[in-house]
């Protein structure tokens, strides 16, 4: 019944799911958990209408208290995934399914989802005349005060600080602060680290596996800072050209993959993934299937931009 068995009008009237609903605990049918917190199936997804696809044909079923790195280039469609599985964005694609704890995220959006990405710090919102302690108390810091002053003490964040005078790192501290106060069932990470000094972001993510071990809450965090990572991730997972290459691997630093690398294995992996990527783009712009990247050598005829900057080229 996936705990919708007392939507109004579904084999019983009105009064008779209200009055259920007001019924004992000891009176409530047994509640079945979904089986995965994260399970996609058949996802494509088009940014624009007769456009190639951003995501191709994602099928994902990730466990609760599982933590994903989601590895791949720029491009390859980490954060528009992340944004689908947020929320974020609408799929129309027909047969395409993305439920987050067992829901429709778009239909019946899950509680207990929290998605972080790099936009939050470029915000002009989050830019105003602001102390930090009155905009935590804005958005409900107060509530989870316990919580709260932990990742304070966590991320090093001064309360007296004001929003409009921090830097970029300290603002993501911020972020993050508010973003993690409220415990979260489902955690999707977007590069929330990139601002962060190497203490705090190793702090941060003992936090994370910590409170994920102890709640079971499920991570998915696209990443391309990799060092420190090594003992983080349950899973890894290889995206492509908006593809999955394979299935989600289960990660442990002691194993036979992981210890291939030494120290820094995961970084390791991550770069042959690359690569290989790199490669296989490379075969496909040879093929004519995707347009070539990097210096154009055999065009001879200036560019309209090249022309007027060389006619008022005032640099020297």
């Amino acid at each position: 019944m996936r705990g919708r068995w007392w939507r109004l009008g579904e084999h019983r009237d009105q009064a008779t799911a209200c009055a259920a609903l007001r019924s004992p605990p000891g009176n409530l049918p047994a509640y079945d958990p979904p089986q995965w917190a994260i399970q996609t199936s058949h996802l494509t997804y088009c940014h624009k209408p007769n456009t190639p696809p951003s995501l191709l044909d994602i099928n994902l079923a990730l466990p609760h208290g599982s933590r994903t790195i989601l590895i791949g280039a720029n491009g390859a469609g980490k954060s528009t995934l992340l944004q689908l599985l947020a929320g974020k964005r609408l799929v129309t694609t027909v047969g395409a399914e993305i439920e987050v704890k067992g829901q429709d995220v778009f239909r019946n959006t899950p509680a207990g989802v929290t998605f972080l990405g790099t936009e939050w710090a470029m915000n002009p919102v989050v830019r105003g005349d602001i102390s930090v302690s009155a905009f935590l108390d804005s958005v409900g810091g107060y509530r989870h005060k316990e919580r709260r002053d932990l990742l304070l003490d966590i991320l090093d964040i001064d309360l007296d600080w004001r929003m409009h005078q921090i830097s970029d790192g300290e603002r993501r501290r911020v972020q993050l602060c508010f973003g993690l106060m409220v415990p979260w069932d489902v955690l999707l990470l977007d590069e929330v680290t990139v601002d962060l000094d190497v203490m705090v972001r190793d702090a941060l993510l003992s936090f994370l596996k910590e409170d994920s071990e102890r709640r079971q809450a499920t991570i998915l965090y696209a990443t391309h800072i990799f060092d420190g990572l090594n003992s983080f991730p349950t899973h890894i997972v290889h995206m492509r050209f908006g593809a999955f290459v394979g299935e989600p691997i289960p990660w442990d630093p002691t194993n036979a993959i992981a210890a291939t690398g030494g120290p820094s294995s995961l970084y390791s992996i991550a770069l042959q993934w690359l690569k290989e990527d790199r490669e296989k783009r490379r075969e496909l712009e040879t093929e004519g299937q995707r347009v070539s990247r990097g210096a154009r050598r055999e065009e001879t005829i200036p560019t309209d931009s090249e022309t007027f900057y060389r006619k008022y080229d005032y640099s020297h």
